[in-house]
């Protein structure tokens, strides 16, 4: 998990050999939740998961919680855990905007302050700044309450990665060992069969939508006094600007409206769907399974048809070898008579032929 941009993709590209889409820009390329193949770390079977960021540029916050929410229900409810979990944070940032910190906000609510000691807060991105500069970026970061030190305190470690495979494997192997556990999320959503919206993670995302639509109303309410003033001045032209700026405000506020109302019948919505889904690949499976019986049978019946068969073309062929000997036997004591022996001479080659036919 972390922020757009922060490398969570090329961490995994680069331990699991997988081929992530990675952007060089701004504009995220991880639209989704995708799983690595399953690599082989110390004697462990590994898969590493890459999620988006909540400061998706493809996505806003709500699908992103419902995405992450729903593959993580899903997860625990077939019996798979995590030993681990990595928040990348790039160290390169010149400070940590309100963003990470939101972003790493909603990440502790999704994880669950007892589960941070399976947490590795992993800085990287250390080849674009100055060594010292980035040690005493590292020193703010694990010093300073409103950033990483709350969640060290609970027993999350802060490491430094390198891009580098070594460093890397270092940071999985700090986590491959942990017992498996339950986060926070899980155990809201399965267990206490909370709504999305009651979970804390959905609690901190709502509070914020709604404090972002206060902002919005106050600054609409600034943005009509100054269209009213720049319309008693007869000042056009910044009433023009300021309708625009308005235009943009609101369309952002009905954004925000619809996200509020969304964060709970989407991830209703998309449970259902995917349960639909998970139900018709499972009818899928039965009918493969029943088909793979079925042509299983046939194979069997096929093959004791076939064993009867050469059970008893066994049977024929040993008669006819017995009658074959009886008839030599006969040829012997009679010396050959006559016709009989030149009819004799006729018929053993015959049955021999179709003795080695059968």
């Amino acid at each position: 998990m972390g922020a757009t941009g922060s490398g969570k993709s090329s961490f995994i590209n680069l331990v699991a050999g997988t081929n992530f889409a990675v952007g060089p820009g701004l504009k995220s390329c991880t639209k989704g939740i995708e799983v690595s193949p399953p690599f082989m770390l110390g004697g462990k079977r590994v898969t590493l998961i890459d999620t988006p960021g909540f400061d998706d540029t493809n996505l806003t916050d709500t699908e992103v919680l419902t995405m992450i929410a729903l593959f993580l229900s899903q997860a625990y409810e077939s019996g798979r855990l995590l030993n681990g979990v990595v928040f990348l944070h790039r160290i390169s940032d010149f400070r940590v905007s309100g963003v990470t910190r939101r972003n790493f906000g909603l990440f502790r609510n999704l994880c669950g302050d007892e589960n941070l000691k399976n947490v590795v807060i992993a800085t990287n991105m250390w080849g674009q700044v100055d060594p010292e500069v980035g040690a005493a970026r590292e020193l703010e970061l694990a010093t300073e309450d409103m950033f990483f030190r709350p969640a060290l305190a609970q027993g999350a470690q802060l490491v430094q990665h390198h891009h580098t495979l070594q460093s890397a494997h270092a940071i999985l192997q700090s986590l491959i060992d942990n017992q498996p556990t339950t986060l926070q999320i899980q155990r809201e959503l399965v267990v206490e069969g909370k709504d999305i919206t009651e979970t804390a993670a959905g609690q901190e995302l709502g509070q914020e939508l709604v404090e972002q639509a206060k902002k919005h109303r106050g600054q609409l309410t600034k943005i009509q006094q100054e269209m009213t003033a720049a319309l008693m001045e007869k000042d056009m032209q910044s009433r023009q600007e300021l309708e625009h700026v308005r235009n943009d405000l609101l369309k952002e506020m009905r954004k925000n409206e619809q996200e509020r109302d969304n964060l709970s019948s989407q991830y209703a919505r998309e449970r259902q769907e995917m349960a639909a889904q998970l139900a018709s690949l499972q009818r899928s499976l039965q009918a493969e399974a029943a088909a793979r019986q079925r042509d299983q049978q046939t194979l069997t019946d096929a093959r004791r048809s076939q064993q009867q068969q050469a059970t008893e073309y066994a049977a024929t062929r040993e008669t006819l070898n017995r009658q074959i000997a009886q008839l030599q036997q006969q040829q012997q004591r009679r010396g050959g008579l006559g016709g009989l022996g030149g009819l004799m001479n006729f018929m053993i080659p015959a049955i021999t032929a179709l003795v080695m036919f059968l």
